[in-house]
């Protein structure tokens, strides 16, 4: 008989005297170089330690570890603004900023967000989650800043913007550079490149030019000669200007950042201390009004994700989104084997249907794994693209791809297809273009709280003339679902899926296409009919058992379609029962306004009918369990009971 494994080894609190002492950034001005360094390397076995108990983004915070110490022990936070885009890597900077006590309450129910969050905290002056969203929310702090310093109120704030490398791929980034550079503002936007997608390896003489380029000294000597210049005819003007600009692109690759108008400085190396505290403090100083520098500058740091903990770095994703682990090995905690998630199924499913017809491809913007899409690149690598952060471009690439006869299936989680609602208006439903839509995490999300729920996909897209939604109640639905997608060939449709485990059912080798616009009954009673869109039909089936137990004959229709509603089983349900009650794991404005909508119009509310609509409610719901969630949401078999005995004027 084998024995039993020893179990792992668990690791002790970190050892953290000079942390112990930061109770707010200030603190860290009082504090030696090395003192610094000593305190980045605390910083960041606090930060393991943390993630190790809550899961969450270990590697894009272990990657910012000393530039989080370098920008708060050389600006003034928070007065000075500090704006991490997408806020994934904000865990250091949490724990800094008087958070550290609840940092083990991360992600979890009542506790921090993994986001910067203004209601948290006076260090968070702007909320996060969504990339790209910094340099435009910096320019406006910046030019908020210079409005009120024009009408004599004194402000002479720093406004600095962190942003990586891959919220670069998003032309909201780039709009935003193109404006800050045209408007002269003064605003520090530091390009946190962990991909080395940008830059080239760094050293020595990259951190002297770049200390150079961005003293005084030299900042003023430019100006000098810009204005020395001016006195010459405008083509030798010309020529100097842009002699200075391409001799420093050359130097250090920043000459796209200079055509936008801004002055760069790096590349420089994100973990070096002795590199990031003289710059900073230049680029600060250079942004005093006094000194005679105008526009916005570009500091161009190195860094690796997952820095300093050797599981991270070795890992294939550097540890980027992490459940618990433990510290020493860094084994995450699996849990039990269950069965598929619906993105699994859905991409088994897509995979099928692609097998048998060559014209579909799938499309992702930045979620491969996330959306299912890794799994169809492997087997179709061809037939595979992914845009990254560029929602807005995947839409109208999905369209362009449609009108050459091609199946695009656009996969994007249902928060973020928000970014691309014009294009999905304008380039897709405007011209009835057969672009598939699949909107993975709809509805509550658990840990991600509020910024990442799909909550308002219905109704934004409930709206759309000729645009076909599903919403399917378990994995067998959502297979038949994606081959409906594949078939419908004259206009947009869409199938939107929660996040989380299916229900375990057997699965078919593939799905069937469903007559579209058409739903089901499942079970039939008598006075209640209970109408289901999506997985709450589950929860509408306890429901119905509870009422059974009751003398409460329920009937259970599954509408599968919002858009096309079943019309002919809407007005059925109405006839035929005292109370109707619709249920939607999404926002008011959808599938409920639907139908009311429609029975309002057959003259079906003019009678006795009680209808009652069951949404998600008009608040948004933060970070807690999906369990929890959709309890707090009343969305749940308990909820639907109560819901049918008040109408009926009956006690719980």
């Amino acid at each position: 008989m084998n024995a039993p494994l020893p179990p792992a080894p668990v690791a002790s609190r970190p050892v953290t005297p000079l942390l112990d002492r930061v109770k707010v950034p200030a603190d860290l001005r009082n504090f030696s170089h090395e003192q610094l360094k000593q305190l980045a390397e605390e910083l960041r076995a606090e930060t393991i330690d943390a993630v190790s108990t809550t899961g969450g983004h270990l590697g894009a915070s272990l990657g910012v570890v000393e530039l989080t110490v370098a920008i708060h022990a050389i600006f003034d936070t928070p007065d000075d603004r500090l704006i991490w885009d997408v806020g994934h890597q904000c865990y250091p900077h949490k724990i800094l900023t008087g958070r550290r006590d609840r940092i083990r309450t991360l992600r979890q129910g009542g506790g921090l967000s993994g986001f910067t969050k203004r209601s948290e905290s006076v260090f968070d002056p702007f909320g996060a989650a969504h990339s790209s969203t910094s340099i435009s929310a910096g320019l406006g702090m910046a030019v908020g800043r210079d409005l009120k310093a024009a009408r004599g109120i004194k402000d002479d704030r720093h406004v600095i913007a962190v942003i990586g490398d891959g919220s670069m791929s998003a032309g909201m980034a780039y709009e935003a550079m193109n404006n800050a550079g045209a408007l002269h503002s003064r605003l520090i936007v530091i390009l946190n490149d962990n991909d080395m997608s940008i830059a080239p390896p760094v050293g020595a003489m990259s951190a002297y030019l770049s200390r150079l380029l961005s003293s005084n000294s030299f900042l003023n000597l430019r100006d000098l000669a810009a204005r020395m210049a001016k006195r010459f005819p405008k083509s030798i003007e010309r020529t100097a200007r842009r002699a200075e600009e391409y001799a420093r692109g050359m130097l250090t690759g920043g000459t796209l950042f200079e055509e936008m108008g801004f002055y760069y400085v790096g590349p420089i190396d994100g973990h070096n201390l002795d590199h990031l505290l003289p710059i900073l403090r230049n680029l600060r100083e250079a942004e005093e009004p006094e000194s005679g520098h105008h526009g916005p500058i570009l500091l161009h740091v190195i860094t690796r994700k997952g820095k300093g903990y050797a599981p991270a770095e070795a890992s294939a994703d550097k540890l980027h989104a992490v459940s618990k682990f433990n510290v020493l090995t860094g084994e995450q905690a699996k849990a039990p084997p269950g069965p598929p998630n619906y993105t699994n199924v859905f991409a088994a499913a897509l995979i099928g249907e692609a097998e048998r017809d060559p014209a579909i491809v799938a499309i992702t913007a930045a979620m491969p794994s996330g959306t299912g899409i890794d799994k169809f690149a492997k087997r179709f690598p061809d037939r595979s693209f992914d845009v990254g952060i560029a929602e807005q471009h995947a839409v109208t690439f999905a369209a362009g791809l449609a009108t050459e006869g091609i199946k695009p299936f656009c996969a994007i989680y249902s928060t973020f297809l928000q970014r691309g609602y014009d294009q999905l208006v304008h380039d897709v439903v405007l011209q009835s273009l057969p672009v598939r839509f699949i909107l993975d995490r709809a509805g509550l999300v658990g840990a991600d709280g509020a910024t990442h729920a799909g909550s308002f996909d219905l109704a934004y897209l409930g709206c759309l003339p000729g645009m076909v939604i599903m919403a399917p109640s378990d994995e067998i639905e959502l297979m038949h679902m994606v081959a409906t997608a594949a078939a419908i060939d004259d206009g947009p449709s869409a199938i939107r899926f929660p996040r989380g485990e299916s229900t375990g059912l057997v699965l078919p080798e593939r799905g069937v296409a469903l007559p579209v616009g058409r739903g089901r009954v499942l079970r039939e009673g008598g006075t209640v009919a209970i109408l289901s869109l999506g997985t709450r039909l589950a929860d509408a089936m306890k429901a119905a058992d509870e009422l059974a137990m009751r003398g409460i004959a329920a009937t259970v229709a599954d509408a599968r379609f919002m858009k096309p509603l079943d019309a002919a089983l809407v007005e059925r349900l109405a006839r035929e029962h005292q109370v109707l009650v619709t249920i939607e794991e999404g926002a008011q404005g959808g599938f409920g306004a639907a139908v009311m909508h429609h029975l309002a119009w057959q003259g079906l509310l003019d009678g006795g009918l009680k209808l009652r609509p069951m949404t998600l409610p008009d608040r948004f719901i933060d970070h807690e369990s999906q369990t929890k969630q959709l309890a707090e949401a009343k969305l749940t078999a308990k909820d639907i009971v109560e819901t049918v005995l008040s109408a009926l004027g009956r006690g719980a």
